[in-house]
């Protein structure tokens, strides 16, 4: 795999990895708080229209930063200058989550796979920008 091809996953991970957030903003709420207890809430989320809606809010958000992501990975060439700065937004995230799951003590699971859902591509992407001006189309 050329390191090019390597980037593309780095954004096509990433983008999977915060766009698949957006099935948050349609879900019934009981079935989204059902599955937000299971990975790792510590009780019963209550129906609160203000948690509601900041879970739509957050769901939204991030699944079109994911959809940025995508867009970087199908025409890099196009996007080439967002690709840094969605890059050191994923770093700025990453460590964000991992400056509060270590502060509130989270088990491993879930807020590690989170923190390397940010800090992996974020870190990669920025290692391998480069490649960008090396494959002109």
């Amino acid at each position: 795999m050329t390191k090019f091809n390597l980037l593309r996953l780095l954004l096509l991970g990433a983008g999977l990895g915060w766009g698949l957030t957006i099935v948050g903003a349609f879900l019934p709420w009981d079935w989204a708080t059902e599955h937000l207890e299971k990975f790792g809430g510590s009780g019963e989320i209550p129906n609160d229209v203000m948690l509601n809606y900041w879970m739509r809010m957050a769901s939204g958000a991030f699944g079109i930063v994911g959809a940025f992501f995508l867009l970087a990975a199908w025409k890099p060439f196009f996007y080439k200058n967002i690709i840094p700065v969605l890059a050191y937004g994923s770093l700025l995230e990453g460590a964000i989550l991992l400056f509060y799951g270590l502060k509130f003590e989270l088990p491993l699971f879930p807020f590690g796979p989170d923190v390397a859902i940010a800090l992996i591509p974020g870190i990669g992407i920025l290692l391998l920008r480069g490649e960008l001006n090396s494959h002109m189309p």
